[in-house]
């Protein structure tokens, strides 16, 4: 991530370390690798537009210029945060004709007026499929006991109908327990289905960032080993391990090998491995959807996390370096 300088004299040390500040990174290097299954709900920052669609052969949506991925924030200047506050505000109007929609497309703050049709049981229809949350199910990755900040999945959480990042204004991680596995095929990645317990909350989300999801850790601190933190320089090509529940909530280790370490990449996609684990195969046919996030073990030592599946090849994938997301958890 940094560029690197020569540095030819003590004077020019000296000046550079009192003029330039420096990124110091306080996580610790020892932490929890977890690998629990995780159930995950973020709160949208705006109100998402994510279809259209017409009502008694008009198109409100399209008349009023809105389209998929615009964020609503206001309705007749008031600030609404959840679809209730939108229905509240247009069913506590006066004129119901017509409502005054405040919105960003991007980072660009904009106004509309989006007409209202009533239906043959009197309620008014906006023309807008719209959504202010998300849910889902990932994998705890790392807790530091010492600033008990907790990182799970290492990518970023999509909208899945407009394709963004989902710009969270809070959200949680709670207790989820594993049901059954939709398994992978070539060309078409399955997926963990899961049991979600929203009372049991472990802790709260902060970010959610192309390093992963990020907050404070609430619950009991487990008291399980630790691990020491790896640099990308360290990590080598061969045998390795992940930790991941595939049933109930049973953590249990499977066996990988590395096949490519990409130590210059800032991404969430540094480490090629391949599943070589027969009973993690018989289970999954490979990576599944909700593996995101399963910590990454060499020699006793946490190097990263699982990110993405080949989805050509799903005996194969990709890991981010834990440091990079340590670095992003501190941010």
């Amino acid at each position: 991530m940094f560029s690197k300088h020569k540095i030819q004299t003590f004077l020019l040390l000296f000046l550079i370390n009192v003029i330039i500040p420096l990124n110091v990174f306080a996580y610790s290097d020892y932490i929890i690798a977890s690998g629990k299954n995780i159930g995950i709900e973020l709160k949208s920052k705006g109100i998402i537009i994510v279809d259209t669609y017409k009502v008694m052969n008009n198109d409100p949506a399209r008349d009023s210029g809105l389209q998929v991925g615009d964020k609503i924030f206001s309705v007749n200047n008031i600030y609404v945060s959840s679809i209730e506050d939108m229905l509240n505000v247009i069913n506590n109007s006066i004129d119901k004709t017509s409502a005054l929609i405040g919105f960003y497309r991007g980072n660009k703050k904009l106004s509309t007026t989006l007409k209202l049709f009533k239906d043959s049981d009197d309620t008014y229809k906006t023309g807008l499929y719209v959504k202010d949350s998300i849910v889902g199910v990932g994998t705890l990755t790392f807790i530091d006991p010492n600033t008990k900040i907790y990182g799970a999945l290492g990518h970023e959480i999509i909208e899945k109908t407009t394709g963004q990042k989902f710009e969270i204004k809070d959200g949680k991680i709670y207790s989820s327990s594993v049901t059954s596995i939709n398994p992978s095929n070539d060309g078409d990645p399955g997926e963990k289905n899961a049991r979600y317990d929203t009372n049991d909350i472990y802790g709260d989300i902060k970010e959610n960032t192309s390093a992963g999801i990020f907050g404070n850790y609430s619950a009991t601190i487990p008291n399980n080993k630790l691990f020491k933190v790896t640099s990308p320089e360290d990590i080598k090509l061969g045998e390795a391990s992940i930790l991941t529940v595939t049933s109930g909530n049973e953590i249990d280790e499977y066996s990988i090998n590395i096949l490519k370490v990409f130590k210059e990449n800032t991404n969430n996609k540094n480490i090629l491995f391949e599943i070589t684990d027969n009973n993690l195969l018989n289970l999954t046919g490979g990576i599944v959807q909700g593996m995101s996030g399963s910590p990454i073990i060499q020699n006793d030592n946490i190097i990263g996390a699982v990110t993405h599946v080949v989805v050509d090849d799903c005996t194969k994938g990709y890991g981010i370096f834990i440091t990079n997301m340590l670095e992003e958890a501190e941010n």
